[in-house]
């Protein structure tokens, strides 16, 4: 058993195709399709089922594979305790990151952290929290930045910075800035699409049980914020945002910004990363620029009231 039967292994199962797998690889189709027969017939268990098309990992492939992914996770750690040990940010990373979060922020940060280490190469991937744990587990992603906790074994945290939830609600003024959930019409309230943590986490904070019981001749699906707030203008609708969005709202919405009174609902924020991630320096680097990187009001000493969503509830 060797390295490089390892790799065949994990690329023919990403990519479900001994041809294309071989061309990653930089080999011939014949020599891969050789070296996974010699694992094969070396551990006696059929990893693929070659009569099918695209390529079926069998059960006990998948087995095999999510040890080899393990091993080949291990190896690169070699490299990476040097690099640590050198104080070296180089090499490339995988970064998921939430649709709600993102566009506002990825600008604080990324172009001074990519001139900071020129050495680094990001892939940035915006998913949802669901696809981002899943790209974690396989392998697919080195990290994520996602609204804790996970709640999920094999992933570790690391606390970002906890953000408020406002509200925004351009069709009604209200005699004060401090709101409680209970002042919030629901009836004219606003959510994201299925399958994002901020929706579930507005339902919760608003003790919202059954959304769809209020009749509207418009039914929205949408994972843009953006989007949402514009539906909000024109329908005379109310909508809950995440703080750090307001920095990119028009001078003219600012107005229609509404904050909740203490305990104010907010959400953690933080890097996840499966057990075996590799890149420790990088992930350190990476908190500490956006850390550095957020605005002052992200600290206050406000009392907060996490909203915590679990995986499950995102599943159903």
């Amino acid at each position: 058993m060797t390295i490089q039967q390892l790799e065949y292994i994990v690329a023919v199962d990403k990519y479900r195709h001994f041809v294309t797998a071989a061309e990653k690889c930089f080999v011939t189709q014949a020599t891969l399709s050789m070296m996974i027969k010699k694992l094969e017939d070396e551990l006696n268990v059929k990893i693929f089922d070659r009569t099918k098309h695209p390529v079926i990992t069998t059960q006990s492939g998948k087995k095999i594979i999510e040890q080899a992914r393990i091993i080949l996770k291990e190896c690169s750690r070699m490299k990476e305790l040097v690099n640590e040990e050198n104080s070296k940010i180089e090499g490339e990373i995988r970064i998921g990151i939430i649709p709600t979060l993102s566009p506002y922020l990825l600008p604080l940060f990324l172009k001074r952290f990519t001139n900071k280490y020129p050495d680094l190469r990001l892939h940035i991937s915006e998913l949802t929290t669901n696809d981002i744990i899943e790209k974690l587990k396989t392998g697919k992603l080195d990290s994520g930045i996602i609204a804790l906790p996970s709640d999920e074994e094999d992933i570790v945290e690391n606390s970002l910075f906890t953000e408020e939830f406002v509200i925004y609600s351009p069709f009604k003024n209200y005699s004060q800035k401090y709101l409680h959930t209970s002042e919030i019409d629901l009836n004219r309230l606003w959510l994201m699409d299925e399958g994002h943590c901020m929706r579930n986490q507005v339902i919760k904070l608003c003790r919202l049980k059954n959304h769809s019981k209020y009749n509207r001749k418009l039914d929205l699906a949408t994972s843009s914020i953006e989007t949402l707030v514009r539906i909000v203008n024109t329908n005379e609708g109310l909508t809950v945002l995440p703080y750090l969005a307001i920095k990119y709202l028009p001078k003219s919405y600012l107005q229609h910004i509404y904050h909740f009174k203490p305990p104010v609902p907010a959400r953690r924020i933080g890097l996840v990363s499966f057990r075996y991630f590799t890149k420790g320096n990088i992930l350190k680097a990476l908190k500490e620029e956006i850390i550095n990187s957020l605005p002052d009001k992200i600290f206050s000493k406000v009392t907060k009231k996490i909203i915590k969503v679990r995986m499950s509830e995102l599943k159903t």
